[in-house]
């Protein structure tokens, strides 16, 4: 089965349309987010705190995700949440000055919310409803879709933010999400809900002693939340204002960097989906690992740099998607919506981890290069905690 046949059932094809014009959208208004910041002139840290502040909220409210996702019906959940992140992103028209970032972070702290929310019953649904092949095509192509729309959103947030402004690119990104709504409307969705005739109190209570006793599902979920590490938003920022802005706008080396490294998200999957397996899984992370020490060594130089981000982004989707496929397969359906609401929880904290070191390391004065070579050592790490848990385990 190719990714062809994967789309041509109606429920992946109608939710992959959806993701592609929201997806975009989020990325489009996030280069018009950060260059807006290092237009008010923010420093590291803050930087740092806003590339946090999307982060946080799949840590912070994952209980609640959980419980929300297992509880309430799909669609309904979906057009909520999409109605909040339309709000919230046009909410960002009306921050002016760094005096009101505090602001600005609570904004792209709901928006994230709601966001992180769809995201993990988008998966839930799909684990519901799909198994074996059909279930890892699917993970891939929804990695290959936010990586495409990373690349294309960023490239053209980069463009139209250097040209038009950030205000402009915020109207568009809440134009795209209501278009995400209309088709919406039409997705056809069978009962795929499971009635819960627990107290949400007792159902945290059964999620969590499920994740406890499951120390596979545990190990699995610190092996996906490795993929952290490549949380590169504060890190490409800081290079594109102290390295490469005298030889082209902030805006644009942000949007050319990032889409870059998507275009290899994108690619990655077509050569080396068929390879991945749990034989081979840790040939991947020391890949990945070796990926990223060669972009430290080229960050000196912007089109080298660009050259060396494409090797570092052409393993991840990959990664990514075949180590979600065993945590979904390891899972009782009942239980979906709240393991895969702490997954991502371990996932974004890895990310807000990720985003802090980068920012309080700059601050302190370790260079970014060194940065990079750290990042790529816990792949290093990854791949050995994976052979002790494939030889204990598999």
């Amino acid at each position: 089965m190719n990714y062809k046949e994967t789309l041509k059932h109606p429920i992946v094809g109608r939710l992959s349309f959806i993701q592609l014009i929201s997806y975009f959208g989020t990325w489009f208004s996030q280069v018009a987010i950060f260059s807006m910041l290092v237009g008010f002139g923010a420093d590291e840290i803050t930087i740092a705190l806003t590339a946090a502040a999307s982060m946080l909220p799949a840590v912070i409210l994952a209980p609640l995700t959980g419980i929300i996702i297992d509880r309430i019906a799909f669609k309904k959940l979906m057009f909520l949440l999409l109605m909040t992140e339309i709000g919230m992103t046009l909410c960002f028209i009306t921050i002016n000055s760094l005096e009101y970032v505090w602001i600005l972070m609570l904004l792209i702290f709901t928006r994230s919310a709601a966001a992180a929310m769809l995201f993990s019953a988008e998966m839930t649904l799909f684990s519901r409803i799909l198994e074996g092949k059909m279930l890892k095509n699917t993970n891939e192509i929804h990695s290959i879709i936010w990586s495409f729309c990373y690349a294309s959103g960023m490239a053209a947030g980069g463009l139209i933010t250097h040209r038009m402004g950030h205000d402009t690119a915020f109207v568009i990104d809440a134009a795209l999400y209501c278009i995400a709504v209309i088709l919406l409307i039409g997705l056809q969705l069978s009962s795929t809900h499971i009635d819960h005739t627990d107290s949400n109190w007792m159902m945290f209570k059964k999620g969590v002693r499920y994740l406890i006793t499951q120390k596979k599902i545990l190990h699995l979920i610190l092996l996906h939340a490795s993929l952290g590490l490549t949380s590169f938003d504060a890190l490409v920022t800081l290079l594109a204002d102290l390295r490469y802005k005298e030889m082209i706008a902030v805006p644009l080396a942000i949007g050319w960097i990032n889409a870059t490294r998507a275009a290899a998200l994108i690619i990655g999957p077509f050569f080396i989906g068929k390879w991945i397996s749990k034989d081979t899984l840790h040939y991947f992370f020391l890949l990945q690992a070796l990926g990223i020490m060669l972009w430290a060594l080229f960050e000196f130089n912007f089109y080298l740099s660009l050259a060396a981000m494409f090797v570092t982004g052409f393993f991840t989707t990959t990664l990514w998607s075949y180590t979600y496929l065993l945590i979904q397969e390891e899972t009782d359906k009942a239980f979906l919506g709240r393991i895969i609401s702490y997954n991502d929880m371990f996932f974004m904290l890895s990310n807000v981890l990720t985003a802090l070191f980068i920012g309080y390391s700059a601050k302190w004065g370790l260079s970014l290069e060194g940065i990079t070579l750290i990042l790529g050592c816990g792949f290093i790490f990854a791949a050995m905690y994976y052979l002790w848990f494939k030889k204990r385990y598999l």
